[in-house]
C-alpha cells in the first residue's frame, strides 16, 4: 500500500474534487494533523486565497479532514489564520513533519 494517494489515483475512486494528495497515515506539521496537501504554483494573494478557500480547501477539509496548502512563491501571512480550524499554510514543504511509527512485536 501506498503511503499517499495523488489525485489520478482519487479520480480513478470517484472523487470528483480533489487535493494533489491524500495521505494513507496522516502526519503532524507543527503539531498540527495532516490529512492531505494541496500545491500551489503560484503567490497566495488575498482574492485567490479566498476563492480556494470557498471552491477547494474547504470541501477537501469537510472530505478528508485537516490538510496542508504549499504555495510555491509564497503568501501573505495574515492568510494563514485557519490553522485551528484545519488548514495550514506553508511556502514549502515542510522539514519537520512527525510521522506515526508502527512497532511488531
Amino acid at each position: 500500500m501506498s503511503a499517499a494517494e495523488n489525485e489520478d489515483q482519487l479520480r480513478a475512486k470517484g472523487y470528483d474534487k480533489t487535493p494533489d494528495f491524500i495521505l494513507q497515515v496522516p502526519v503532524a506539521v507543527e503539531g498540527h494533523i495532516i490529512h492531505w496537501i494541496e500545491s500551489k504554483a503560484s503567490f497566495g494573494d488575498e482574492c485567490s486565497h479566498h476563492a480556494y478557500l470557498h471552491d477547494q480547501f474547504w470541501s477537501y477539509w469537510n472530505r478528508f479532514g485537516p490538510g496542508l496548502v504549499i504555495y510555491w512563491y509564497g503568501f501573505i501571512q495574515e492568510l494563514d489564520c485557519n490553522r485551528e480550524r484545519g488548514i495550514l499554510l506553508k511556502a514549502c514543504f515542510p522539514m519537520n513533519i512527525v510521522t506515526l511509527c508502527h512497532s511488531i512485536a
